[in-house]
């Protein structure tokens, strides 16, 4: 095995045995899906979750993990309380009851809505669902964080070595939902992912906003848009190691960091990068995942009050799997839920 693989290996390693520690439920609306009933199965035997179905029952027959669990939406008695439920969080923008009764049948409103409940601690969808599907049943089911305003995502990138001998674990922020965001927008898929980052990687979050300018080398609306989203995070979060407005190379390369970047706390040492848009961090991390070797991990959604994590309908059944253990790792930071499951 090389080193990067087993750099790799070592990570996921680490993420399935850290969230076998946690003991939580999660669940799985997509349960048609080959790769999801797959990936319940691996789950099922690694002990990292404790994973449930939510399969409809008029839907096509599929396979069922052998001592696995099993909902049906419209077999469950707590299908009434999902609409009601729906109708608290959306009556009053329009949603009718006839509406909720429908999208309470549906395994993926249904399992969110489980989570928002305190029934289950986290859901995995986005095999069959776009991230639109499965963002808008989140925010409709669960809605952001106290304080937090902007859903966001990450996505974890395993790299070869670059600054050093060993691979390294690095954040991509935000590269799935947020198109254009605004400085304080930046702020907030900062922090979020700062704070998932303690949860899922374990290490101290080091920040690097990025843009075309290293500390004023340059300017414009962009660079003066980071220069502010970096001055609020510094602001509401003093402790956190944050550094911008930085070029990605002087956030990554130590020596690079000293000419262009002296004396800021994340440069060159960096291991989250908070790009100033979406076609940006979308096109840096599927160029790092295919010119570097880099393994993606994600979208990971952030600043959700409890997680429902996405995925790429490229996904395979490992990936779901590791996307269940950071669901996982996730929900270990809020407190304990009792399962109704």
């Amino acid at each position: 095995m090389s080193q990067d693989s087993a750099a790799t290996t070592s990570f996921l390693d680490s993420l399935h045995e850290r969230a076998s520690a946690t003991r939580r439920t999660i669940l799985f609306p997509e349960a048609t899906d080959p790769r999801t009933v797959s990936a319940v199965l691996r789950l099922q035997k690694q002990g990292s979750v404790h994973p449930v179905l939510v399969r409809r029952g008029d839907a096509p027959t599929g396979v069922v993990p052998s001592g696995g669990t099993l909902i049906d939406p419209l077999e469950d008695p707590r299908l009434p309380q999902i609409v009601e439920h729906l109708l608290a969080r959306r009556g009053s923008k329009g949603l009718t009851r006839d509406d909720a009764e429908r999208l309470a049948r549906d395994p993926l409103y249904f399992a969110d809505s489980l989570v928002a409940l305190g029934e289950a601690d986290g859901c995995v969808a986005g095999a069959v669902h776009t991230t639109a599907d499965v963002l808008r049943a989140a925010i409709w089911t669960i809605g952001a964080a106290p304080g937090v305003k902007t859903v966001s995502s990450s996505f974890y990138l395993i790299v070869p070595p670059f600054r050093g001998n060993e691979a390294e674990v690095l954040t991509y922020t935000d590269c799935a939902v947020v198109p254009d965001p605004t400085a304080r927008q930046l702020a907030d898929i900062a922090l979020a992912a700062a704070a998932d980052r303690r949860r899922i990687v374990g290490d101290e979050p080091r920040v690097a906003f990025l843009s075309y300018s290293s500390m004023g080398s340059a300017d414009g609306p962009s660079v003066s848009k980071v220069r502010e989203a970096v001055a609020i995070v510094r602001e509401e979060a003093p402790l956190l190691i944050v550094s911008g407005e930085l070029q990605v190379d002087a956030a990554l390369i130590p020596e690079l960091a000293r000419r262009k970047a002296p004396g800021e706390p994340a440069a060159g040492i960096a291991n989250i990068l908070v790009f100033p848009s979406l076609d940006a961090g979308n096109i840096a991390y599927k160029l790092t995942q295919r010119l570097a070797h880099g393994t993606a991990i994600g979208p990971i959604l952030q600043g959700l009050a409890k997680p429902c994590s996405d995925l790429s309908r490229g996904a395979t059944a490992d990936d779901i799997a590791h996307v269940a253990a950071i669901t996982a790792l996730q929900a270990a930071a809020r407190p304990d839920l009792t399962p109704g499951l």
